[in-house]
C-alpha cells in the first residue's frame, strides 16, 4: 500500500503540471494505483469532473516511456478503464465512470455515419442503401463487445449499433465496402437471343435443384449466401436471377450464356408436350400466326341429338401444315404435343405464345334446380235415354234416346248396353230392363236410362337437380329422359302376288329433361351463360301419330361467379268446358240436368329453372365440389338401406366407398 500511495506521490509531481501550458507533454506512470486516485489526477489535469459508481473497484497500470501530449491523456485513461472493465459516459457536463455492461443504459452521444471517435461509448446509426440490415447483422455481432448492442430497424433498413468510437469506426469500414449496388440481393435480368426460355428454365431447375429456391419453407431452410432465385419471363425471353452471393448469380450468367447458342442448322425440329391446351387447336392458331392468316370460325354448336358431322371436328390430318419461311407447325394428336420446326429466335416466340395458352384453363361447375307443377282438375255430369224395344217383333215400333260422349270415353249410353264393362270410372247409375236382340249387333242389355258423375283432381310436383362440369367456353349437355321412335313416312307395296310389303322410316327423338350450358368466364370473375332447358313429354298416341308436350327457355345471361339466377316463370292456366244437351229440353231450369251432359277440365302448369354457377379455377376446388355431392350420394344410399326384417334375408346394399381422409 505504501508503495502504491509513493507511486501515485510521483506521478502527482510528474503532471504537477495542471499549471502549465496544456500542450506540454506529461509523463504517466500509475503502479497498481487505485482507479479513484488515478481520477482524481487526471481530471485535474483535464479539468473534468468525473462521478464513479460504487461498484467500480480495483487498480490501474499506465506506464509511459517518453512524454506524451496532455490532450492524449483522457484516451489513454479510458483505454486502462476498459481493460478493467469499466467505462465512462459523459452526460450534462460529468463523465460518468461506471461497469462497461450498464454503460449503454445511461445515455451517450448518439451520430451518423462519419461521426464516431475516441474510446467513448458511442451509438451510431448506420442507414443501408443496397444490403439488407438484416443480414448484414450476422457478420457484425461477432466483432462488437458482448456488453454493447447492435439492433436493425427494418422500417428503412438501418443498424443501429452501441460501441466504442474506434471500434465504430472499423465497423463503418465494414459497412462501406459491403454496401454497394451491385452486391447480394439485387435481380439480374439475363435476356436470351437464340434460346425460349422456357427450355433454359427447365434446364437450369434440373442442373441447380438444391439452389433454386421455390418454395418459402424451402429458402427459409436454406443458407442466405446459398439461395439463388430463377424465374423466367416469356414477354421478353429473359432469364430473372437473384441471390446474396454475386459468385452464384454469375454462375447462372455463364451457363445461360452457354446455353443460349445458335444451333448449326437453319431450321430445327421441337418437339413440345402440352399440358392443358389441345394441339390441335394450339396448332391452328399458331400456323395462322406464322403464316399471317385468319382462322377459320368455329363451327356453331349442334342442335340437341343431333352429332357434329366429320368436317367440323378438327383433326391433324384434315388441317396440313402450312410451310412458310418463318416455320412450320404441326399436331401430334396421340401425344397431344407439337412439332415445330423454325428457327432458334422464331421458336423462342412461338413457345413464349404456348406458354401462355397451354394453361390450365377455368371450369365451371353449374347447379340446377327445375321445378316443374302440374294441377288437373276435371269434372263430369250427364243423363241419358234410350228405348229399345223388342225390334224382332213384326210390329211396327219406335226407339229413341239420348247419347252424349263418343265412343270409347266409357260414358256413351250405347257403348255401355253393348258392354257395361266399357264404362270408365266414377258413379254410373242406370235403369235396366231386360234384353233385347238387334239385329247385326245380337242381345245387348236393354239400358232405358244412365246417369253419370266423375271428378278428378291430379297434382304433380317434378323437382330435378342436374349438375354439370364443363370447361371455360365448352358446352355440356346432360338429358334425362327416354328415346322414343317416331314414324316418319310409310309405304306399303302390292306386287302380283298376294304378299304385301310394308316399309317405314323411323326417328328417334329424346323426351325428357335436357339442359345445354355453355360458360364464358371473363376477366372480373363474372359468368357468361349461354342455356337451353328443355321439358319435353308424350302425351298421346293416336292414328295420326304421336302428341309431344315441350317447354323450352333459351337465354343468355350474364352473372357473377356464385350468385343464384332465375330463369322460366311459364304459368300456364288451361280451362276448357263442354256441354252437350237436347235442344230445348235441354235448355229447361232443372229439369234440363236430365238432357243434357256437361264436363269441364283445369290444367294448370308451373315451370321454373335456378342455376348457380361456381367457377372452380384449381385443382382443390374441383375436389372440393365432387367431394360435397360424392358424401351427399353416400348419405342417401345409407337412409334408403332397407329396414331388417323378421323373416326374408337381408342382402346388402351398394354403398359407395368412403373418401380418403373421412
Amino acid at each position: 500500500m505504501r508503495r502504491a500511495s509513493l507511486a501515485l506521490v510521483a506521478a502527482c509531481v510528474l503532471i504537477a503540471g495542471g499549471a502549465r501550458a496544456a500542450e506540454e507533454p506529461v509523463t504517466l506512470n500509475f503502479v497498481n494505483a487505485d482507479i479513484e486516485a488515478v481520477a482524481a489526477a487526471i481530471g485535474k489535469m483535464t479539468n473534468r469532473n468525473f462521478v464513479i459508481d460504487p461498484r467500480v473497484r480495483g487498480t490501474i497500470n499506465i506506464v509511459s516511456a517518453r512524454p506524451v501530449p496532455s490532450t492524449a491523456v483522457y484516451g489513454i485513461f479510458l483505454s486502462a478503464l476498459r481493460l478493467q472493465g469499466f467505462t465512462a459516459v459523459e452526460s450534462g457536463g460529468v463523465t460518468k465512470i461506471l461497469p462497461e455492461a450498464d454503460a449503454k443504459l445511461h445515455g451517450g452521444p448518439v451520430g451518423t455515419r462519419g461521426a464516431a471517435s475516441g474510446n467513448l461509448l458511442q451509438t451510431q446509426v448506420y442507414t443501408l442503401k443496397y444490403t439488407s440490415a438484416a443480414q448484414l447483422m450476422p457478420v457484425l455481432r461477432p466483432i462488437i463487445s458482448p456488453n454493447n448492442t447492435i439492433a436493425v430497424f427494418a422500417g428503412n433498413n438501418s443498424l443501429v449499433i452501441t460501441d466504442y468510437g474506434d471500434n465504430l469506426r472499423r465497423i463503418e469500414s465494414i459497412i462501406e465496402a459491403v454496401d454497394r449496388p451491385g452486391g447480394g440481393g439485387e435481380p439480374v435480368v439475363v435476356p436470351l437471343r437464340f434460346a425460349a426460355v422456357a427450355d433454359v428454365m427447365q434446364t437450369l431447375s434440373r442442373v441447380l435443384p438444391d439452389s433454386v429456391a421455390s418454395a418459402p419453407g424451402q429458402a427459409a431452410a436454406m443458407d442466405a449466401s446459398a439461395r439463388l432465385y430463377v424465374a423466367q419471363d416469356p414477354r421478353t425471353n429473359s432469364i430473372v436471377v437473384r441471390s446474396e452471393n454475386p459468385a452464384r448469380v454469375e454462375q447462372v450468367r455463364a451457363l445461360v450464356r452457354q446455353l443460349d447458342v445458335q444451333t448449326g442448322t437453319a431450321a430445327n425440329v421441337h418437339v413440345v408436350y402440352l399440358k392443358n391446351a389441345e394441339a390441335t387447336r394450339v396448332a391452328q392458331t399458331l400456323r395462322g400466326i406464322l403464316s399471317g392468316e385468319v382462322a377459320p370460325i368455329a363451327p356453331s354448336t349442334p342442335a340437341a341429338g343431333a352429332q357434329p358431322s366429320a368436317a367440323a371436328q378438327p383433326s391433324a390430318a384434315a388441317q396440313p401444315p402450312i410451310a412458310q419461311g418463318a416455320g412450320m407447325v404441326q399436331a401430334d394428336s396421340a401425344s397431344n404435343a407439337l412439332l415445330i420446326s423454325a428457327p432458334d429466335a422464331v421458336f423462342a416466340h412461338i413457345r413464349a405464345i404456348i406458354d401462355k395458352l397451354d394453361v390450365r384453363r377455368a371450369q365451371v361447375y353449374v347447379e340446377a334446380l327445375i321445378v316443374e307443377m302440374t294441377a288437373d282438375k276435371a269434372a263430369e255430369f250427364g243423363v241419358q235415354w234410350q228405348s229399345l224395344p223388342d225390334v224382332t217383333r213384326p210390329s211396327t215400333q219406335g226407339f229413341g234416346g239420348t247419347n252424349f260422349q263418343g265412343t270409347g270415353t266409357g260414358a256413351n249410353i250405347l257403348e255401355a248396353s253393348v258392354n257395361p264393362l266399357s264404362l270408365g270410372t266414377g258413379i254410373n247409375v242406370g235403369v235396366v230392363r231386360g234384353q233385347v236382340t238387334i239385329p247385326g249387333i245380337g242381345v245387348v242389355t236393354n239400358l232405358a236410362m244412365l246417369a253419370r258423375a266423375l271428378e278428378t283432381d291430379a297434382k304433380a310436383n317434378i323437382l330435378s337437380t342436374p349438375n354439370l362440369l364443363t370447361l371455360d367456353n365448352e358446352e355440356a349437355r346432360i338429358v334425362i329422359g327416354q328415346n322414343i321412335p317416331l314414324v316418319t313416312g310409310q309405304y306399303a307395296q302390292t306386287g302380283s302376288s298376294t304378299t304385301v310389303t310394308p316399309f317405314q322410316t323411323i326417328e328417334r327423338r329424346d323426351v325428357g329433361l335436357t339442359l345445354r350450358v355453355k360458360p364464358q368466364i371473363s376477366e372480373g370473375g363474372t359468368v357468361r351463360l349461354q342455356i337451353y332447358q328443355e321439358a319435353s313429354a308424350v302425351r298421346d298416341t293416336t292414328l295420326a301419330g304421336v302428341t309431344l308436350d315441350k317447354r323450352a327457355i333459351e337465354s343468355t345471361v350474364l352473372i357473377d361467379d356464385g350468385q343464384i339466377i332465375a330463369l322460366g316463370g311459364l304459368v300456364q292456366d288451361d280451362v276448357r268446358a263442354g256441354m252437350e244437351k237436347v235442344p230445348l229440353l235441354g235448355d229447361i231450369p232443372l229439369l234440363g240436368y236430365l238432357f243434357r251432359y256437361e264436363t269441364r277440365k283445369q290444367t294448370k302448369t308451373n315451370l321454373m329453372v335456378f342455376l348457380r354457377p361456381v367457377v372452380l379455377r384449381d385443382g382443390v376446388a374441383h375436389s372440393n365440389a365432387s367431394a360435397e355431392r360424392y358424401r351427399q350420394m353416400i348419405g342417401e344410399q345409407r337412409e334408403n338401406k332397407p329396414p331388417p326384417h323378421l323373416i326374408l334375408p337381408e342382402y346388402p346394399a351398394p354403398e359407395l366407398p368412403p373418401l380418403q381422409g373421412d
